[in-house]
């Protein structure tokens, strides 16, 4: 069963956030959420979550894939956490996913994951001139290799579908899909 790592910040986009986790564990993904402190996170709308964990608890596992929730400031207190950074390099260097949505990607061009990628991003969390050898583009959904980026709240449900077809393929992206569109 592949395991995903989901950070959970204080002021996160709690919509994203709990697509995420929602439709990867209707997918029989394994998450983890891990709060950058043990106390339970206050979303950008006031949401409060209840992390499974801490990410200090987390730090010495292997994921296949790590996925940051956008929302201000909730991308800025990710960007600024060496033990984000950590990870995603550790990530990186192992030729595993990395995936963020709305602001979360400007944590991806502070470590230099976004390098010689094509990127997406919430209108302006991005900008040509800040990640020189990107290309930016308004697509809601980008796959550049193991780097996977989303526009914000909007394309959360296509950026979750897009996580589950990597991971356990598109027939259980198929199944998960069919049925979200069920009227029972």
């Amino acid at each position: 069963m592949p395991k995903v790592l989901v950070p959970l910040a204080q002021g996160c986009e709690e919509l994203e956030a709990v697509t995420i986790i929602d439709l990867l564990r209707r997918a029989e993904v394994e998450v983890v959420t891990a709060g950058l402190t043990d106390e339970p996170v206050t979303a950008s709308r006031g949401t409060v979550l209840i992390a499974d964990t801490s990410l200090d608890a987390v730090l010495d596992q292997d994921f296949d894939m790590i996925v940051l929730p956008g929302g201000l400031p909730g991308a800025t207190h990710l960007q600024e956490d060496a033990r984000v950074s950590d990870l995603l390099r550790r990530q990186q260097a192992q030729d595993r996913y990395v995936a963020a949505i709305c602001a979360a990607p400007r944590v991806f061009a502070a470590t230099g994951l976004l390098e010689g990628k094509t990127a997406t991003a919430y209108p302006g969390a991005l900008v040509a001139d800040d990640v020189p050898g990107t290309r930016l583009t308004d697509a809601p959904v980008e796959v550049d290799g193991k780097v996977v980026t989303s526009r914000g709240p909007g394309t959360a449900m296509d950026f979750a579908l897009q996580l589950v077809e990597i991971l356990q393929g598109r027939a259980t992206r198929d199944s998960v899909e069919r049925d979200l569109s069920r009227n029972t």
